[in-house]
């Protein structure tokens, strides 16, 4: 059973930064695609960003590029979400996902792992 864990959530204002953590509790190796998405109160869950381990492939959500970095720690068998210059739209709760044995990686295509969430809040 694979575990995921998140963490680093939080309440900030607009403008602010916050770096969110997902600890997996399985080795992480090649060929796994790893992902965070949100959902908010009333819509739907959406993909933020995605990262193949493979070779480094990165995808984010249009409404966060330039201002969300996801990253991997190999060592750590950690995946980290920073966001930068938050806006209150980006409030929700936040969970972590994995697919192992991945032959391609986008935030399109199903994940098998999912953590439990971390809440992050931006207020105005």
């Amino acid at each position: 059973q694979v575990q995921l864990v998140e963490s680093g959530g939080g309440s900030v204002q607009a403008g602010g930064s916050l770096r969110l953590t997902c600890a997996v509790f399985t080795y992480i190796g090649s060929s796994v695609c790893l992902g965070w998405f949100r959902q908010a109160p009333g819509k739907e869950r959406e993909g933020v960003a995605s990262f193949y381990t493979t070779d480094g492939t990165t995808d984010y959500h249009d409404s966060v590029k330039g201002r969300f970095t996801i990253s991997h720690d190999n060592v750590k068998n950690t995946v980290y979400l920073q966001m930068n210059s938050l806006k209150p739209e980006d409030t929700a709760m936040y969970y972590c996902a994995a697919t192992f044995s991945a032959t391609w990686c986008a935030l399109s295509r199903d994940y098998h792992y999912w953590g439990r969430g971390t809440q992050v809040t931006v207020s105005s």
